[in-house]
């Protein structure tokens, strides 16, 4: 097993995992083969052409022997440009090697202020953005009926574990302190009174008036027992029955015909006095200290009534259970009703052009501010990781990842430097 330094964390593995790599490892080793294979080649062609220059052989070996032994010097060169960008070749601390290992945080700082440079300044967002066309794509998605209902589902699957993952407890104190408080400490007069003015200005109120005469008539119209045994019960006792039932049927008579008539004319007086009254009462809610006093002690007493504690407190319990519901029913009103809005929203964002240039203009606006003020946080994200990797073990995954390429530098600069060295004596031959 691999001793990695303390405090150190080793880069991700690439896609394909393990075997991935495994496959990496042994492309890297045959390409170094192959790379090896060359220098060696031009070694033994040196050896050769030498032995057979000594040995009086033709003037042709000087130029073989020159490339081989050119081949030979750059195969031996780029072998140790490669090997000191991972390690100290041979294990000897020449200066400026291992640099991947000894640079690694350096390289880092490099790579996240290039990337920030580059890649995180506004301009280069905006022209981004612009040429992706976010909202006309959003909205060519988003007015597919399977893709709305895709993200419904999204949704819903977001809101229950949301809704499941907070306690009953916790949200029933924020609603206690962030509404019901607030609601119960703010004085309900002069708002109430605010709103009741409004109404019996515009004369919303008439309708309620007009079922209350209704239903007094029509009370009693239907209730004339009733009265007959109200006017005995409150006759003297001495009085005769017969003057009780003839007094009841006249009180009952004139209630009747007070009632109709309070039911069938809009500008009958009583209906004139209870508008005057409602109005009054309306401004004596904002305006007059007692009837504000009043009002709160009405408040205190609704509030603390033992049916309204019990609303207050199974607010949330009520909500949550019809979150759930409406969540997990397809076929719920609050699906249907975010399924239906997504697809408009969708169609609006192809359709309309002022729409879609103003939901462009708020990501781009919102991704220039998130790089402008944040682009170093972003960044921070490369240099800190790479500065958590283990320096021998990033060298290792680097290598693992570009060394088989890098492999191509030792065969080019051996076959380069044969030429070279080719050209090169000849062109001395040739001069001297």
């Amino acid at each position: 097993m691999e001793q990695l330094t303390p405090g150190k964390v080793t880069p991700a593995d690439p896609p394909g995992g393990t075997a991935g790599e495994e496959a990496k490892r042994r492309g890297l080793r045959k390409m170094k083969l192959v790379a090896l294979s060359f220098l060696l080649g031009a070694t033994v062609v040196f050896l050769l052409t030498s032995w057979a220059e000594s040995a009086g052989w033709g003037g042709w070996v000087g130029y073989v022997r020159a490339a081989a032994e050119a081949g030979m010097v750059g195969a031996l060169a780029d072998w140790f440009a490669v090997t000191a960008l991972f390690r100290h070749p041979l294990g000897l601390r020449i200066p400026h090697t291992a640099i991947i290992p000894n640079k690694k945080d350096a390289l880092g700082n490099s790579l996240g202020e290039f990337v920030g440079s580059n890649f995180l300044s506004p301009d280069v967002i905006r022209d981004k953005l612009r040429r992706v066309e976010v909202a006309s794509r959003l909205g060519g998605w988003l007015s597919q009926r399977d893709n709305a209902e895709r993200v419904t589902s999204e949704l819903a699957t977001v809101v229950r574990g949301a809704v499941t993952v907070l306690r009953d407890e916790d949200v029933q104190a924020i609603m206690e302190q962030a509404v019901v408080k607030r609601v119960i400490d703010k004085p309900w007069g002069p708002p109430l009174g605010k709103i009741l003015a409004g109404v019996f200005e515009d004369g919303a109120h008439h309708k309620l008036v007009d079922l209350m005469c209704d239903r007094a008539y029509e009370w009693v119209r239907d209730n004339h027992q009733t009265m007959l045994r109200v006017v005995s019960d409150r006759a003297p006792s001495w009085s005769p029955k017969f003057v009780d039932e003839m007094l009841a049927d006249k009180v009952y008579g004139e209630v009747l015909t007070f009632t109709w008539a309070v039911k069938t004319d809009v500008n009958h007086p009583m209906r004139l006095a209870l508008d005057k009254f409602l109005g009054e009462f309306a401004q004596d809610l904002q305006t007059d200290p007692k009837t504000m006093e009043r009002a709160e002690q009405v408040k205190g007493q609704i509030v603390s009534h033992a049916e309204v504690q019990k609303l207050i407190g199974n607010a949330w319990a009520t909500a949550k259970e019809m979150l759930l519901k409406a969540a997990e029913d397809p076929s719920s009103e609050l699906r249907q009703r975010v399924r239906g809005g997504l697809e408009s929203l969708g169609k609006r964002l192809v359709d309309d052009p002022s729409m879609t240039s103003k939901v462009d203009g708020w990501v781009e606006g919102a991704a220039v501010y998130l790089v402008t003020h944040y682009s170093r946080e972003i960044t921070t994200i490369i240099t800190d990781t790479v500065e958590r990797w283990d320096a021998e073990e990033t060298s290792r995954k680097i290598e693992l990842q570009v060394g088989r390429d890098l492999q191509f530098i030792r065969i080019n600069g051996t076959v380069v430097g044969a030429l070279a060295g080719l050209v090169i004596y000849a062109v001395a031959q040739l001069l001297f």
